[in-house]
């Protein structure tokens, strides 16, 4: 198959919609380029670069910006131009999978995440972009919801604000960094709410100020990297069923935080 054959085929699973300025779009490489190796990653990092293209692949899928702003505009700056040095002599075709997985019915992404938690209870998919909830059959604290998280996706450590040690029965997850989070959190449903990225003066103290005030609330931040991998492991996981002839293999980017404890 060519590249823009499988980029288009995983689109094709989306809900219709107007794509017209969607960041899904070819980063690198040639279109029409004949492929019998796709590597799915996060980020197309160097190392990822490196490793998928000694691996064999002809083709990379990512969901995020490989050039460090939303449609992955160029610049001249140093560091971005010699990653796109890097890709270009790489040979490896390079597409987005962003905005196609997010409007998918379940998401793609929050499937992927769902699938890895494994928690135990009813899954409730909302029309709210990147919001999905789960209803559990047995109350977890916020604590045990992140130490249940952080073993089953390899994520270090989980930030957790509000209540922690109340014992809740509604999951909401908005992964990654997507509007409405406030909303969510502020909302008579939200208990625990799990999401990538967060800012701590708003929405971290928000938690924190509902739960001494007496609230059933708490926020937990799984970094962005932890809190949509596992959806970019089932999309090629769905490449894998639907073309066995093809070799596809998820590489781990890693999380972008070091830490003093390893």
């Amino acid at each position: 198959m060519k590249a823009n054959e499988i980029i288009e085929e995983l689109f094709a699973l989306a809900d219709g919609g107007d794509y017209s300025h969607t960041c899904d779009t070819l980063k690198a490489g040639d279109p029409d380029k004949e492929v019998s190796s796709v590597a799915v990653s996060m980020f197309a990092t160097p190392d990822v670069v490196r490793r998928a293209k000694a691996w064999g692949a002809d083709m990379l899928i990512v969901h995020e910006p490989t050039y460090y702003n939303h449609m992955d505009e160029h610049s001249n700056e140093r560091v971005e131009k010699d990653k796109r040095r890097l890709i270009e002599e790489s040979g490896l075709t390079l597409y987005r999978f962003h905005d196609h997985p997010h409007n998918t019915k379940p998401d793609i992404i929050a499937s992927g995440q769902l699938r890895q938690f494994g928690f135990k209870g009813e899954i409730e998919y909302t029309d709210i972009f990147d919001l999905v909830r789960i209803h559990l059959d047995e109350p977890m604290t916020p604590r045990q919801v992140a130490k249940r998280i952080e073993e089953r996706c390899n994520i270090r450590h989980i930030r957790v604000c509000g209540a922690a040690d109340t014992p809740c029965t509604v999951i909401s997850g908005m992964f990654g960094t997507p509007g409405g989070v406030m909303e969510e959190l502020q909302g008579d449903k939200c208990e625990i709410l799990l999401t990538g990225e967060a800012c701590e003066w708003s929405l971290g103290e928000y938690a924190r100020d509902a739960a001494q005030l007496g609230y059933k609330k708490a926020l937990l931040i799984l970094g962005h990297i932890g809190s949509e991998r596992d959806g970019m492991v089932y999309t090629a996981d769905i490449l894998k069923e639907k073309h066995p002839e093809l070799r596809v293999e998820y590489f781990e980017c890693g999380e972008v935080y070091t830490y003093t404890d390893c």
